[in-house]
């Protein structure tokens, strides 16, 4: 039965890496109706795990929307805070966007992570409670590598998968992976060729007010 796939599978305990029933102070939606303009303009942050030899390890990421370039990554063996304020603090060396958007997450609603972005002056937004689809950006960088990396190899330390998670965006997803939203060119590549067209006019605005089309999303 074995050697003809006829064994069912044992289903992989699934890690939950999302806690929104907390207490802390939420965000609403913000970019529900904000398309994304130029580099900076939105970044969104998720949690995401990875399967080790023995038990997991969790990838936080933040994304820059408009360029789908990866502006900061933590993964470390734990969900606790630190995870996704390393991940933020490696974006913000990259620089600084007008709107942040997560999950309710009590990782994300923490108050030194909500610090750190009011003190850069950045509006918070975030996914009403159990709607990942608000979030599509991030979750679609997770399933890309995943399907691309993860899968295809088995981690048995933390390291690792440290070391082929790094390869995998500094590499393949940043300058070599073609996204067809992205005319079919890789994140760097775009970003790049943007830039020399529009110079650094636009790369850092959160000191500006709210445009008035991004009114309807802020009410």
């Amino acid at each position: 039965m074995r050697k003809y796939g006829l064994l069912q599978k044992r289903r992989k305990h699934k890690p939950f890496t999302t806690n929104s029933r907390h207490s802390l102070p939420k965000s609403p939606n913000l970019i529900r109706n904000v398309i994304p303009a130029f580099p900076n303009h939105i970044w969104a942050a998720d949690i995401t795990y990875i399967y080790l030899g023995k038990g997991f390890c969790y990838l936080a990421a933040i994304i820059d929307v408009f360029t789908r370039n990866i502006r900061g990554w933590s993964l470390e063996a734990t969900l606790e805070k630190e995870l996704p304020l390393e991940a933020l603090n490696m974006a913000l060396k990259k620089g600084t966007p007008r709107y942040h958007h997560s999950d309710q997450g009590v990782q994300y609603c923490s108050h030194e992570y909500v610090e750190k972005l009011k003190s850069k002056n950045i509006h918070i937004s975030m996914s009403d409670k159990g709607e990942p689809t608000q979030n599509p950006f991030a979750e679609s960088f997770f399933r890309t590598l995943k399907v691309e990396e993860v899968y295809l190899f088995e981690y048995e330390t933390i390291e690792d998968a440290r070391k082929r998670v790094t390869e995998f965006i500094d590499i393949v997803y940043t300058k070599k992976r073609l996204h067809s939203s992205l005319g079919y060119l890789p994140p760097k590549e775009f970003e790049d060729a943007w830039q020399k067209q529009n110079g650094q006019l636009l790369l850092n605005r959160t000191n500006t007010p709210i445009e008035e089309n991004e009114l309807s999303a802020v009410s």
